[in-house]
């Protein structure tokens, strides 16, 4: 792992010795669901870039707002996406979206093919059908197809990841742009605070900059204008295509499932569709004073969760948590909506998938009874593979301490 740069912030990604595996008939369900997701964050998307009283209601800030309403040349949101979701035997369901810039599809490829490689995967495979994604030549693809349609002409263009030079995914971004280069597509990784714009071109590294694979955040972008200001300003001027674009914002709050999941907004959708959110979208909802007392009520139920939040930050499990540490949760959520216009939503609890994995610990080999985090990439809306993540706690993800392994898709040989 070392060796392939399969770090995070220089901790190995996966400290346990077995894949994740799944059925054919897992990826057909999971394609299914997750693929009408993705078009439905998109539908979302482009009818609240238009409605500001809808934009309001799903959280964006003043000035999220005003970047979601700068027109990026193309209609795709969110080129790159990930629904994080929960995969059992008999139910699958989304707990977030990631529509603005998820991590890890360099990652997962790597791992995969670092898992596959090894002799046991060879002893493996006499007995069983193996295969996993590939979803790092998905992800340039549905770059160069966000550029073609924005109106580039450059073949290739010259990519640009952009993001913040100490990110703990520095290394994938690394991987990224080798695997881009390599497939004939120049990619430099730069800084914002490293590309100018002169008006008509941006540039990095002394080179113009045709199509932007964007990392930095737009949580940052508002936070550290000045620093992101050749960015934006180039996007806003069609100097360059950049993905996700600035909209992605929308459907990424996790008040999305909010307007998913209630009905004055059911006009939006088709009955089919509702039969699918209703399946695979827990009930959620901005939390508000009226909400206040059932939301006690139902602490067992319910998770609280900052609507822009990453890593885990600020979720509260009603189940894990006591009287007072609910409570207390919720007031914070009341008071943060009432004076820094920061939402929070309440959610339903969903079911989670356990299941044990041998893991290193200690020049040892234990075994772990993990939960299993199963977020498919959307790549202009086709499944493209899997972040698999395991965490000994109710939350999953790399940012808290949690680990990754790859998928693999499995069945006996001669199934057909």
């Amino acid at each position: 792992m070392r060796d392939a740069r399969l770090t995070f912030g220089g901790r190995l990604l996966c400290p346990f010795l077995r894949p994740f595996f799944l059925h054919p008939s897992d990826v057909a369900r999971v394609k299914h669901a997750a693929e009408l997701l993705w078009q439905l964050g998109e539908r979302v998307a482009k009818h609240a870039a238009a409605d500001t009283a809808m934009l309001e209601h799903l959280g964006l800030s003043d000035a999220e707002i005003r970047l979601a309403q700068i027109d990026p040349g193309y209609d795709t949101a969110s080129t790159a996406a990930r629904a994080d979701a929960f995969l059992l035997p008999d139910s699958l369901q989304f707990a977030e979206y990631n529509g603005e810039s998820p991590a890890g599809a360099g990652y997962s490829q790597r791992l995969s093919e670092l898992f596959d490689d090894e002799p046991v995967m060879a002893r493996f495979r006499e007995t069983f059908d193996v295969r996993y994604f590939t979803p790092i030549p998905e992800l340039l693809a549905a770059l160069l197809d966000s550029y073609r349609d924005w109106g580039g002409t450059e073949d290739p263009p010259r990519v640009a990841i952009i993001d913040w030079r100490d990110v703990p995914t520095w290394s994938e971004f690394e991987l990224l742009r080798d695997a881009f280069t390599s497939a004939g597509v120049p990619t430099v990784v730069a800084d914002p605070r490293d590309v100018t714009f002169d008006g008509k071109v941006l540039w990095a590294e002394g080179e113009p900059i045709h199509l932007v694979y964007r990392r930095v955040l737009i949580n940052d972008i508002v936070a550290r204008p000045d620093d992101c200001r050749a960015l934006v300003d180039a996007y806003t001027a069609k100097a360059a295509c950049v993905a996700n674009t600035l909209r992605c914002k929308i459907p990424h709050k996790k008040s999305f499932f909010a307007v998913l999941t209630d009905e004055r907004y059911g006009k939006l959708f088709s009955a089919a569709e509702r039969e699918v959110i209703t399946a695979h979208v827990p009930w959620t909802r901005l939390v508000h004073e009226d909400l206040a007392d059932d939301i006690r009520s139902r602490r067992d139920q319910l998770v609280l969760k900052p609507n822009d939040e990453y890593g885990g930050s600020g979720v509260t499990l009603g189940w894990e948590s006591d009287d007072g540490t609910w409570d207390a949760t919720i007031e914070r959520a009341l008071r943060e909506y009432q004076t820094a216009n920061r939402a929070w939503i309440v959610q339903e609890r969903i079911n989670v998938r356990r299941e044990v994995f041998p893991a290193c610990r200690d020049n040892a080999v234990v075994e772990r009874d993990m939960l299993v985090d199963f977020a498919p990439y959307l790549f202009r809306g086709r499944l493209a593979g899997f972040l698999t993540r395991l965490s000994a706690t109710g939350l999953a993800n790399v940012t808290s301490g949690g680990g990754q392994v790859p998928a693999f898709v499995v069945e006996p040989k001669g199934v057909k």
